[in-house]
């Protein structure tokens, strides 16, 4: 039998209910009781990273769930992640750019009701997790939810209620698990793992708004190596060369500071070339553009991007260099 590491951080999955709502507070040995059945599909151990609600997580908890699978790798077939829901999609990310070309599975998975309830979706998604690490044939990052294998680098929450939270944004599913069977749709490419240790936390994200004033942006630059610009449609900022984002967005970069631009819209992607209030930013100015990457991978890609190097053009490099199949880049787009 395939031998697993599971590894609790909290989250719903591991919550009690109290007075003031539900808290984590169950570890990841215990929920082998719930699910007995694992036992004929692997032989499972269990280390607690953390115990939290997700919304607390942190890139330095990232980089504790990546040093803990490091310290294992050679020991077990495959790892299953305990993790809280909200922040699923950003930990997912971060772990495919500090655990790259892994040829064994990593898998985080949840629930969207705590495991001591009659009615909940944890035992099912847990099971299915452990089918998935034990099974092998998708290797690297992914989450296992509601029977889907979704990448990842293009995993997000669209659901904050439903059983079926998660969708894969912009590439297809890697696989489905189906009455204890993983199904397997893409296979990655096993390669050499190559684990990183570090990431930079000075990246914001300002999402636009109508209306949103230019000062919030010049606050952000002043904290941050690099900041997100979430904007609308395809992609720009208002008024394009002639007003004073377009100023304060110029002025940041001749300082080296990293400006991408991406989109509001969850499926298609940018393509800053298409309108006025977009074109020059990327043709002139040299702000990089997400296209189809989502807003999670494009914040834990540039964080790690920042922790490898003070370069801003060697940053631009690794950021379009596609990783885990995080992006697709037009051919005719130029960086």
């Amino acid at each position: 039998m395939k031998h697993i590491l599971m590894i609790g951080t909290g989250g719903t999955i591991a919550s009690e209910a109290t007075e003031a709502g539900l808290v984590p507070g169950i570890s990841g040995k215990e929920f082998l009781n719930y699910i007995p059945d694992v036992h004929k599909i692997c032989l499972v151990d269990c280390i607690q990273v953390c115990n939290i609600d997700s919304t607390n997580m942190t890139p330095q908890i990232w980089l504790k769930i990546a040093q803990a699978i490091r310290e294992n790798y050679s020991c077990y077939d495959g790892f299953v992640i305990c993790h809280g829901t909200d922040t699923m999609a950003y930990t997912a990310a971060a772990l495919s750019y500090l655990i790259q070309g892994s040829q064994k599975p990593i898998v985080l998975t949840g629930s969207q009701r705590p495991i001591h309830m009659d009615i909940t979706d944890s035992k099912t998604n847990l099971l299915d997790a452990f089918t998935v690490a034990s099974d092998g044939s998708i290797g690297g990052v992914s989450i296992v939810f509601a029977g889907a294998v979704i990448l990842g680098t293009r995993a997000r929450k669209t659901f904050s209620k439903s059983y079926a939270a998660f969708s894969s944004i912009n590439y297809p599913l890697l696989g489905v698990v189906l009455e204890g069977r993983l199904i397997p749709y893409i296979t990655p490419r096993s390669q050499t793992p190559r684990f990183y240790d570090s990431l930079e936390e000075n990246v914001a994200l300002l999402k636009l708004i109508p209306g949103s004033s230019p000062a919030q942006l010049s606050f952000l630059l002043q904290e941050n190596r690099a900041v997100i610009i979430e904007s609308f449609g395809v992609g720009g900022i208002p008024f394009g060369d002639e007003g004073a984002f377009y100023q304060i967005i110029r002025c940041a970069l001749r300082r080296g500071k990293i400006i991408v631009v991406t989109t509001q819209v969850q499926n298609e992607g940018s393509d800053l070339a298409v309108y006025n209030v977009g074109h020059r930013l990327k043709e002139e100015l040299g702000v990089l553009e997400s296209y189809d990457m989502t807003t999670e991978a494009v914040v834990a890609k540039l964080m790690w991007a920042l922790a490898q190097t003070q370069d801003s053009q060697e940053v631009a490099h690794l950021f379009y260099a596609p990783i885990a199949n995080d992006i697709l880049i037009p051919p005719s787009a130029g960086e």
